[in-house]
């Protein structure tokens, strides 16, 4: 089976002696390192490392003092740190008014749009439901608040669709259930009072306010599944309700960084395979409690130093890899992927030199899927053959030859309501069409909460999950071809 696998994709076999090479060393990442190094990652000392404060400083330090102590180099100009600045933005007010209800700021909605006004304003809020060309025949946006249903596609296009036609802002529903809401109303007051980061930009007039489907029911006093029938088709039969909204912002500046460790290759230097994971979390939310992100992405970023070590040990014995690796542990990624954003937009190395990104967030425990499964060694693998055929079959061959685990494949899907593909920081590689695997063990009770912690974390599991992408991670740095792009990011462009 391997074998007609190899010869499916046309990939090399690697040679007999690397692959005792990458069992060496694989042998290296451990369980107990894992857990020592997460113990402090995920400590109450480090308050939840949120973007730019103190915990994710300290998460930087103890991440820089690891890489130099296993012999890695500082590939900015000799530093480890990437620095960069974000703006820190408030909505020092934001009122919402429909018909006779004042609505309550993330209770009943979120702000997640951009405006700063003096005055407050006064028009129509009209349904559209979704943003077709169709519906934008039907239903005059000019000069309107906007109802958009866009559960199950890309929000921002269609704002932007929306926008362009004229709109003067949207209330919009991206997800099904006031209990999903209720988790990202809670996310949102939590961030009101440190500012809500990303990069310093003009504001732009898009207020975009976000509900729930059941509170987008009652803006249009019309049952949900009516207005799900309606968006379809026929959003002209809602009646049209009036509407009063005023925002005013503020900002400042944060500087935060990403950190990076590098190892160079041989005869195949110039090519870079980068491993990645975020460091940072969400930090204390505002019944101040700590969200120790033990999972998220304490995992992922322990992950990655066990993989640097196996690296590092295999360089320090005379085997260094073909390719150089860079090792990434990104900030800002929770306030919207900002870290490697940055990173993909001013690169150390070169993006057409870059290979692959193999991405680790969330790989230390069991999510809902298989809590009852009689086999839980899994690991949902996305995003593997999207811009290549070869990487999800090298992936294979080193999980049948060395870990065994379940390779799940569910979350590719074109029609994946969740769309992982897009929430995690492979996806600024997969933009410049870098060939990536996003490796990831789903959510659970504990996902941005202050319970996911230490002691709930797998790490048995998790050991196997990191020897995998290890094993994945020799191969690509050592065969004689990089995988080569042979596929098309058409689901970014949905």
């Amino acid at each position: 089976m391997i074998a007609a696998l190899l010869l499916y994709a046309g990939i090399s076999f690697t040679l007999f002696g690397q692959e005792d090479l990458s069992l060496k060393y694989a042998a290296t990442i451990q369980a107990e390192d894992l857990e020592k190094h997460l113990n402090y990652l995920a400590s109450d000392e480090l308050e939840g490392r949120d973007t730019g404060e103190k915990g994710q400083k300290l998460a930087a330090e103890y991440l820089v003092d690891f890489y130099q102590k296993k012999g890695l180099a500082g590939p900015v100009d000799g530093s480890y740190l990437q620095p960069f600045e974000l703006s820190s933005v408030r909505w020092e007010e934001v009122e919402l008014k429909v018909g006779n209800r004042d609505l309550a700021l993330n209770e009943d909605f979120v702000f997640i749009g951009d405006a700063d006004m003096k005055k407050r304003v006064r028009t129509d809020l009209v349904f559209l439901g979704l943003s077709s060309e169709e519906n934008l025949a039907r239903v005059d946006v000019e000069g309107k608040l906007v109802g958009l249903w866009a559960i199950g596609s890309r929000a921002a296009d269609a704002v932007r669709q929306v926008m362009d036609a004229g709109a003067e802002g949207v209330i919009i529903v991206t997800m099904e259930g006031q209990a999903n809401f209720d988790r990202m109303a809670n996310r949102y007051k939590n961030l009101s009072g440190r500012g809500r980061l990303g990069f310093d930009e003009p504001t732009e007039h898009r207020p975009v306010f976000m509900v729930s489907s059941e509170q987008m029911g009652q803006l249009f006093e019309t049952p949900v599944e009516e207005l799900k029938e309606a968006a379809k088709n026929n959003p002209g039969s809602i009646p049209a309700q009036k509407v009063k909204y005023r925002v005013q912002k503020d900002k400042e500046i944060v500087g935060t960084e990403n950190v990076l460790a590098y190892l160079e290759g041989t005869d195949k230097s110039e090519e870079v395979l980068v491993i990645s994971s975020h460091y940072d979390h969400v930090g204390i939310n505002s019944q101040g409690e700590i969200n120790n992100g033990a999972d998220d992405d304490g995992s992922g970023t322990v992950s990655v130093m066990e993989i640097a070590e196996a690296f590092a040990k295999a360089a320090e014995d005379g085997n260094r890899p073909r390719r150089s690796v860079l090792f990434l542990n990104v900030t800002g990624e929770e306030k919207g992927l900002l870290g490697s954003e940055y990173y993909a937009d001013n690169p150390v190395f070169p993006l057409e030199n870059t290979v692959n990104n193999l991405n680790i967030d969330m790989v230390g425990r069991i999510d809902y899927e298989y809590q009852d499964a009689e086999n839980q060694d899994y690991i949902y693998v996305i995003g593997s053959e999207m811009l290549s055929s070869q990487l999800k079959i090298i992936n294979e061959y080193n999980n049948i030859t060395y870990t065994n685990l379940i390779l799940d494949y569910r979350y590719d899907a074109e029609d994946d309501p969740n769309r992982f593909y897009y929430r995690s920081d492979h996806y600024n590689f997969a933009r410049h069409n870098i060939p990536v695997i996003f490796f990831f063990n789903g959510v659970h009770d504990d996902y941005h909460q202050p319970t996911d912690t230490v002691d709930k974390i797998e790490f048995d599991l998790m050991e196997k999950r990191a020897r995998l992408i290890f094993h994945t991670a020799w191969d690509l740095a050592n065969r004689e071809h990089r995988t080569p792009v042979d596929g098309t990011n058409t689901r970014l462009d949905r």
